[in-house]
C-alpha cells in the first residue's frame, strides 16, 4: 500500500477533526480561510484513501455505571484456536478490546463491568469458552491515560 501524501491543508483540516470529529465543516473552512466545499472534498479524500475511517465518540463509562475495568490475559489450549476464541469473546459485549499477543498469554483483553461481582460474571464467561486452558485477570485501579490525541497530532506533525 502506498503512502497518501497531505499537504498543509489537509493536515489542518485532520488537527481540528482529531480535537473534535463533530467539528462542522463550516467551522473549519472559516478558521482555515478555505470554502466549506474544500473541506468536504479532502475530507472526503481521506475518507477513501482510507485515512479517516469514520468517527468515534467517546463515552464517560463511569458516569454509565461501568466504573470496573479489568484486564484479562488469556491462556489457550492450542494456539490454532485463536480465531474460534476471538469469535466467542467478540459476543461478550463486556469485552471492549482483545489483541493477540507474543509472550506469556496468548491473548489479551480489556473488560468494562459495573463492579466486582459482574466482573466476575464477565471472567467467567471468558473462561467457559472453549479453548481457554486458563485466564488471569489483572484490575485496573485507575485508567491514568487514555488520550489517542496526543498521539495522532504527533503523527500528523511528522508528515
Amino acid at each position: 500500500m502506498s503512502k497518501v501524501k497531505l499537504d498543509e491543508i489537509d493536515h489542518q483540516i485532520l488537527d481540528m477533526l482529531i480535537d473534535n470529529t463533530r467539528t462542522p465543516f463550516t467551522d473549519i473552512a472559516k478558521k482555515l480561510l478555505i470554502s466549506a466545499g474544500t473541506v468536504h472534498v479532502r475530507v472526503k479524500k481521506m475518507e477513501e484513501a482510507g485515512i479517516i475511517r469514520g468517527s468515534s465518540l467517546t463515552l464517560d463509562y463511569i458516569k454509565l455505571g461501568y466504573s470496573f475495568i479489568a484486564y484479562v490475559g488469556i491462556f489457550l489450549e492450542k494456539t490454532h484456536q485463536t480465531k474460534f476464541v476471538l469469535e466467542r469473546l467478540n459476543q461478550i459485549p463486556n469485552v471492549t478490546v482483545a489483541h493477540i499477543t507474543t509472550g506469556k498469554f496468548n491473548i489479551f483483553c480489556k473488560i468494562r463491568a459495573k463492579d466486582t461481582n459482574h466482573a466476575k460474571n464477565i471472567i467467567f464467561k471468558i473462561d467457559d469458552i472453549d479453548g481457554i486452558s486458563r485466564t488471569e485477570t489483572m484490575i485496573s485501579l485507575e485508567e491514568s491515560i487514555n488520550d489517542k490525541k496526543r498521539l495522532m497530532h504527533t503523527i500528523f506533525n511528522e508528515l
